[in-house]
């Protein structure tokens, strides 16, 4: 309860034969956490399945990679577990590879009209810039003999001028387009020495120029009648290409959700990795194990393989803590407060539980601050009533509910009204100095609590000095008793004391010692 299952360090010496049944077996148990440090025996320095790991690794990418892709993603479903031989994943991942040659296909054809579409798009902006003339644009594209010929926009300001400039020397303006502050123009004129004089007059006149894609080489009206009917093509070819991606996989459902069963079958043997060694025909598995599931596994397993085996067990040494799995001992009371706990992170192998102190201070702490019989029935009741939706939450909401309600008792307040019942206890708003004393030394309490469970983590992990030393530890704890008899002999009268300055003093310079010593460390 208050700290995660003893666990033990169990090799299993096995025929290579039975290793696939093995680790399904192991898997079904829900309670083998494989270990895969390197073995230090040497005549074990193969690891089996190799070939196999590879066929499934392969095949779970390309049944990623289709059920991402069709629409339709049938569930997995396992009745019998069974051994998934390496004929057989193979034979699904042949399957699997030339399904997904031709989803290949068409993803290839959905980005080529992707593709097309946006160039589709390109050029229906770049139309919108001559909607207004009412020619051939082929005709204003590539060089001309005999003319100079220009198409852009310039500022509106500078219209005038620049059709004053340019008539000086011959040449003529036509705007098609005026908008948003500017003009679409087309400037027409001779060839020839006035050629540099008419560029230098556009460039002072803010004149950018329009590109005609070689692909409007038609009147505006039909080149728009044109991009609209390729639209619309590309459009049609994309649903039919969706279509058949999706009959594909109406045809193909069946396969999937066998293709998913059968790699759910083979990922226990693949997830042992480095776990299991071999030699010859021998193969040892190695991991870990809570203690009271023993019995359970080694039972599992004489049933379900067909040679005998050997398992053997110990606990674990002190520099293998920091691999251990840590197991929190499932609590139906418990589970929501551990839910939010592990949000913080899960205590590591032999580290106190704080679950059961979350419980226990969350629910009187919300008690008090909203003690109130008819607001903490509410919320009991209700938390019953949504009780489905709330799911194992529903405990955490009637605990609190409960814990309002005993305070309401205590406070003589039922639904805000304070005068009403006469309270066990006292009124908060009847002595508000005497509720801010009890919240301060529940803040202390509360405080010295965490500091004194990080103590004791920090001495089962074998860190003495850090559990006297490192913040939250026995000096900390140190530092916290003086303030707390410094001020509390100021508030006295007697003064913040000598002692107490000491204590602190001696604190800090130890705290800060150690912290020196943690930085100037090689």
């Amino acid at each position: 309860m208050f700290r995660p299952l003893r666990m033990r360090h169990v090799m299993i010496q096995l025929l290579e034969d039975d290793l696939p049944q093995a680790s399904l077996t192991l898997a079904e148990t829900g309670v083998f956490n494989p270990d895969g440090r390197d073995s230090e025996d040497h005549q074990l320095a193969r690891v089996p399945g190799e070939a196999y790991r590879q066929i499934f690794r392969q095949a779970q990418s390309r049944l990623d990679k289709i059920t991402e892709y069709f629409p339709n993603d049938p569930p997995l479903a396992v009745e019998r577990p069974q051994v998934v031989r390496e004929t057989e994943l193979k034979a699904v991942n042949d399957r699997l590879g030339e399904l997904w040659r031709e989803c290949s296909e068409c993803q290839e054809e959905m980005r080529s009209l992707d593709e097309e579409g946006r160039v589709v798009s390109q050029l229906e902006s770049s139309l919108e810039n001559f909607a207004n003339l009412n020619i051939d644009l082929g005709m204003l594209q590539g060089d001309k003999t005999f003319l100079e010929l220009h198409i852009g926009v310039v500022p509106s300001i500078n219209l005038r001028r620049m059709e004053e400039a340019l008539g000086l020397a011959r040449f003529f303006v036509y705007t098609f387009l005026v908008g948003e502050g500017n003009a679409h123009v087309v400037v027409i004129g001779p060839k020839g020495e006035a050629a540099q004089r008419v560029q230098t007059v556009l460039e002072s006149a803010g004149f950018h120029a329009l590109n005609i894609p070689p692909e409007l080489h038609d009147e505006p009206a039909k080149v728009g009648l044109q991009l609209a009917l390729r639209r619309k093509r590309i459009r049609d070819e994309y649903a039919a290409v969706a279509e058949r991606v999706a009959r594909r996989a109406r045809e193909t459902e069946d396969f999937i959700r066998e293709a998913k069963r059968t790699l759910a079958l083979a990922e226990p043997y693949v997830s042992l990795d480095d776990a299991a060694r071999g030699s010859s025909q021998l193969a040892v598995v190695s991991g870990w194990i809570p203690a009271r599931e023993l019995a359970r596994v080694e039972a599992a397993l004489r049933a379900a393989l067909e040679h005998p085996f050997i398992l053997t067990d110990r606990p674990p040494r002190r520099d293998e803590h920091p691999l251990v799995p840590s197991l929190l001992a499932p609590n139906r009371v418990l589970s929501p407060f551990t839910t939010l706990v592990t949000q913080y992170g899960v205590p590591r192998y032999g580290e106190i539980d704080p679950s059961a102190v979350f419980a226990v201070t969350f629910v009187l702490m919300f008690g008090m601050m909203f003690g109130d019989i008819g607001h903490g029935a509410t919320i009991a009741v209700a938390a019953l009533f949504m009780r489905r939706k709330l799911g194992k939450f529903t405990g955490f909401a009637v605990l609190a509910g409960l814990s309002s309600t005993a305070f309401g008792f205590l406070y003589g307040s039922i639904f805000g009204f304070e005068h009403v019942l006469p309270p066990l206890w006292m009124s908060p708003l009847s002595d508000p100095t005497l509720m801010l004393t009890i919240a301060l030394f529940w803040g202390i309490g509360f405080l010295l609590l965490m500091t004194a469970l990080s103590i004791f983590n920090r001495l089962i992990e074998g860190r003495w000095l850090a559990a006297v030393l490192e913040t939250n530890g026995a000096t900390s704890m140190m530092l916290y008793a003086g303030l707390i008899w410094g001020v509390y002999g100021a508030a006295q009268g007697t003064g913040f004391g000598v002692l107490p300055t000491l204590l602190i003093v001696a604190s800090l310079t130890a705290l800060a010692a150690y912290k020196w010593m943690e930085t100037c460390a090689p």
